[in-house]
């Protein structure tokens, strides 16, 4: 518990380990309901009430309050259960071995808690308490006669009438020796993102009664693996996503996959708290296969938006980010639904710039107005500063991108769907960061903004639209539009496959182009993000850039000024033109090129590599760290010298 600042992060951390270690976990074979642990760790299995037992002593060993919380009949009559509150300023529930990486007060029962009646003995819900003068009794349904355990009730914590129902995946579990054979008895357990959740149970052999099988209660949308274990082989299949309601996997012994040792390797040393994760671990280094690396990448992945999540959050409450001395506030509407990690996320940057304060925050409230999005989260920041740059600012792009990873993290945004826009000031912003900014952006679009002598050889893999009246001749805006959007046609027919455009030149129209502009908004949307593309063309703006798609320059290496670099793959093969650093960083992904076959790099005209790149954990951190971007996250890494 050393490294828990919080009781809130000592219950989480207890209640992710502990009952591992122990090697206790739901089973209803149980010898009693209420078991000690000493009971409970000679079995090696509890109920819910012999698991919140273990968790309430665990906290108050290390110094936490804690009480077992439960109800002897939910309001649907399926049954009862106990679970675990504890205390930090408040106090805060969790299931016991249901570990929940979003923190305290989750859990798959909340939607049954919020039926609860407090006035119905039979359908409240009761804390265990030391005092006797509230003259309840906590409600045994092993000894309903007995009033030994004093309890309050706590009802009106948990119910909320008019509470939405929480929707839950039931997952049933059966497994076959062979398709058409017979029904296998084995040990089962979930493996949900970087935890084992306390979804253990066992499979049932024979045919008869083919719906008495283990259901495993998650959230809609939950996905990982089904591990097996017949008597010393384990054996796994990836499931999900899961829809709301009940389903049923049917899962072939010898269609498994052989658990690898190197992937549960990597899970203990998720399993560590983080200070005691060491840099240095063998795991990390060690050589994966395809389907390791994959497994591997949803592994770290979900610690590192977890860890991001419970981090940022504030952040994202607030609507407020800082970054070297700057501030970075926002406004924000939702629009549509999609499932978590399946949102998109608008970042539409206001005009002004080079003004007062007040005209460019008039600005900034009329900018959350201006376009509706069918579907994501539509947001309008509002710049740190009051300059004429006041959106292409060296201190912009890291904002933008803190700000991307809060919302992929906190909000369930999609990497792959994030897009920019803006007006006037805003427009000029796009035009210097879409450049700079392409891989992170599903597509951009500028609205009667002016270029500052931006580039566009960046945009080789960002759709990318031109919004503008016929009429806006201030700064040249109308005449320079036309003229960027040539260049673009011009590029686009060079090089095929790249610069995906649109330009609308409103004739008779001035800066303000009455809301035409919104036809942007629905053209964007067609679009998700290139994330890998095999052609690549990097140029260096005023502001450097040291990652870009599966480049990467070293950060002790000089950038020369205005330096283009274009990368391509053609097969197995890499080819690098122009100005080719003394060190670069090739990025590589087996969604990229084959990582299983050798593979060549030439560097205008020599060659600079040949050979296999081996996928390690470490290249996933190493991406992960820099961005919350699971998806172009690289899985091998080639450096040049």
């Amino acid at each position: 518990m050393k490294d828990a600042r919080t009781a809130t992060e000592a219950v989480q951390a207890l209640n992710r380990q502990l009952f591992h270690r122990i090697n206790v976990h739901y089973n209803t074979g149980r010898k009693r309901p209420n078991q000690s642990l000493r009971e409970s760790k000679a079995l090696g299995k509890a109920t819910c009430t012999g698991l919140s037992i273990i968790l309430v002593e665990a906290c108050r060993s290390v110094g936490i309050p804690a009480r077992a919380v439960g109800t002897p009949m939910w309001t649907n009559e399926r049954g009862n259960h106990t679970w675990v509150e504890a205390w930090d300023g408040d106090w805060h529930f969790a299931g016991a071995d249901e570990y929940d990486a979003g923190g305290l007060d989750r859990g798959w029962f909340v939607g049954d808690a919020s039926k609860a009646r407090a006035n119905e003995p039979r359908h409240a819900i009761y804390a265990t308490s030391w005092k006797r003068d509230a003259g309840l009794s906590f409600p045994m349904v092993w000894a309903r006669n007995s009033t030994d355990v004093p309890a309050v009730n706590v009802t009106a914590r948990y119910a909320r009438p008019d509470a939405a129902p929480v929707e839950i995946a039931a997952l049933g579990v059966r497994l076959w020796d062979r398709a058409g054979g017979t029904r296998l008895a084995a040990k089962v357990c979930v493996l949900d993102g970087v935890r084992r959740s306390c979804a253990l149970a066992d499979t049932k052999a024979g045919r008869a009664d083919l719906n008495d099988m283990p259901r495993f209660s998650l959230a809609p949308g939950a996905q990982g693996w089904l591990r097996f274990t017949v008597g010393t082989e384990i054996r796994e299949m990836a499931f999900g996503p899961l829809v709301a309601g009940d389903s049923t996997v049917d899962a072939r012994w010898e269609q498994l996959t052989p658990a690898s040792p190197v992937v549960d390797a990597l899970r203990e040393w998720l399993d560590l708290p983080e200070g005691r994760r060491s840099p240095e671990a063998e795991v990390l280094t060690r050589a994966l296969s395809k389907a390791e690396s994959e497994r591997v990448l949803g592994l770290v992945a979900a610690d590192r938006l977890a860890r991001l999540a419970a981090d940022r959050a504030p952040e994202v409450e607030k609507k407020e980010l800082a970054h070297d001395g700057k501030t970075l506030r926002w406004l924000e509407k939702e629009f549509g639904k999609a499932p978590a990690g399946q949102r998109s996320l608008w970042i539409s940057m206001h005009g002004g710039g080079g003004a007062p304060k007040e005209v460019n925050d008039r600005q900034w409230q009329n900018q959350i107005r201006l376009y509706e999005p069918a579907e994501g989260f539509y947001i309008a920041p509002r710049a740190p500063t009051d300059t004429w740059n006041l959106w292409h600012e060296g201190h912009i792009d890291p904002m933008f991108q803190r700000l991307i990873d809060n919302y992929v993290a906190v909000r369930g945004v999609s990497p792959d769907r994030v897009y920019l826009m803006g007006y006037s000031a805003g427009g000029d912003g796009v035009w210097q960061l879409a450049p700079r900014m392409a891989d992170r952006f599903a597509a951009a679009s500028m609205m009667a903004g002016h270029p500052n002598e931006a580039s566009l050889l960046g945009l080789r893999n960002l759709p990318f639209a031109i919004f503008m009246g016929g009429n806006d001749a201030a700064y040249n805006r109308n005449r320079i539009a036309a003229e960027r959007g040539a260049e673009l046609d011009r590029l686009a027919r060079e090089d095929a496959g790249g610069y995906v455009h649109q330009v609308r030149i409103y004739e008779g129209l001035g800066h303000w182009m009455n809301k035409k502009d919104a036809e942007g908004v629905p053209w964007m949307a067609g679009f998700v993000r290139k994330a890998w593309p095999t052609k690549v063309v990097w140029q260096q703006d005023d502001v450097v850039h040291r990652r870009f798609y599966w480049l990467q320059v070293p950060a002790e290496v000089p950038i020369g000024d205005r330096a283009r670099l274009v990368a391509r793959v053609d097969g197995q093969a890499i080819v690098l033109e122009g100005d080719v650093p003394s060190r670069l960083r090739l990025r590589l992904s087996d969604r990229l090129l084959d990582l299983d076959q050798p593979v060549r790099v030439m560097a205008n005209g020599q060659e600079r590599f040949s050979g296999k790149a081996t996928r390690q954990a470490r290249a996933m951190l190493a991406s992960l760290e820099e961005r919350a971007d699971p998806v172009s996250a690289a899985s091998a890494w080639v450096d040049l010298h």
